[in-house]
């Protein structure tokens, strides 16, 4: 075990991948010699060369298609893209051919690419670096979309997305980074795709949440347990395919949901969540499904961000009125 941060956990995941397989190839704006804008990929290019980790012009669209290519033609590449809200510019390769290759070759090729790319806010960068729109990856046939919520989650779940067959879209929270450090296991550890996990067991209520939102929900559940009301908090790790049965088991349980997640709350995951919820556990709540959500605004400049995100006050509040329903 190594206690590391969560970019030092995805940077030995990309080291050890690359260890075991030739054919994985990372490439990206300044990801060689600078390691790239977080240092993911610190000191990479001086283990396995220029031609496995590879320095691309600015362009998403180009970085992309290219590692779509790449994929199709038997290796695997991992591309990271410097903020999420570049990757706009690359939504053409990402929507139309990406996820689509396996469909439209009738499984003749498929498409094993991982993109890796910052999400969410919290880090008081400027406009586009602070996004949280994975509802855009998981509207879409074909994308499988992760996001850790740890350190070791972090190298469990991109060592698994390395290994898939099809285009896993890799969402890592910027604002923990490096602000928590646990043990994580060294060398293969694999955390399967499409399965969420309890993070803490209760039975009033389920928060259900992912990436790092996972952090303030903890908060918030531990302080109602000091009032009597035991808290079930799921982290779903993967938002598609999404571990729909391990939702439902927990709310016809608990007869109470809350869905946070900093996203714009229009047409954010949690209303898909909330409908799934309805249609399988109705009979079962004893009380409305809350959102506790970002707004739908673009993401404030540094100054107004703290008002833009949901924090424990809001979490507690939700808790409070699903509780006395």
């Amino acid at each position: 075990m190594s206690r590391l941060s969560l970019i030092q956990a995805v940077n030995q995941a990309l080291d050890h991948a690359m260890s075991a397989r030739p054919e994985i190839v990372l490439l990206g704006e300044d990801i060689g010699k600078d390691g790239g804008v977080f240092r993911a990929t610190d000191g990479l290019i001086e283990k396995f060369g220029e031609a496995r980790v590879v320095d691309t012009p600015l362009s998403e669209s180009g970085i992309i298609g290219t590692a779509i290519g790449m994929a199709a033609y038997g290796l695997r590449p991992v591309a990271e893209i410097q903020f999420m809200g570049f990757l706009y510019g690359a939504m053409e390769q990402l929507l139309s051919h990406a996820a689509r290759l396996r469909s439209r070759t009738r499984g003749r090729y498929t498409c094993p690419l991982v993109v890796r790319t910052p999400y969410g806010g919290g880090i008081h960068a400027p406009e586009l670096h602070s996004e949280s729109t994975e509802a855009f990856f998981v509207h879409t046939p074909g994308l499988k979309v992760v996001v850790p919520s740890t350190p070791a989650e972090a190298k469990g779940l991109l060592l698994s997305a390395i290994q898939d067959p099809d285009p896993v879209i890799f969402l890592e929270p910027a604002k923990i980074y490096r602000a928590i450090k646990e043990d994580v296991p060294e060398g293969e550890y694999i955390i399967p795709l499409g399965k969420a996990r309890i993070v803490a067991e209760g039975g009033d209520v389920s928060l259900i949440t992912w990436g790092a939102m996972l952090h303030p929900t903890l908060e918030a559940a531990a302080q109602m347990a000091e009032k009597g009301v035991w808290a079930e908090v799921i982290d779903l790790r993967t938002l598609s395919p999404l571990d729909t049965d391990t939702l439902i088991e927990s709310v016809r349980k608990t007869g109470r949901a809350i869905i946070v997640h900093e996203a714009a709350r229009t047409c954010g995951l949690g209303g898909e969540i909330a409908a799934l919820l309805c249609e399988r556990a109705l009979l079962s709540l004893e009380a409305p499904i809350l959102r506790v959500t970002g707004y739908d605004t673009p993401v404030p400049l540094p100054k107004n961000e703290p008002y833009y995100f949901p924090d424990c006050k809001d979490i507690l509040e939700a808790i409070e009125t699903v509780v006395q329903f």
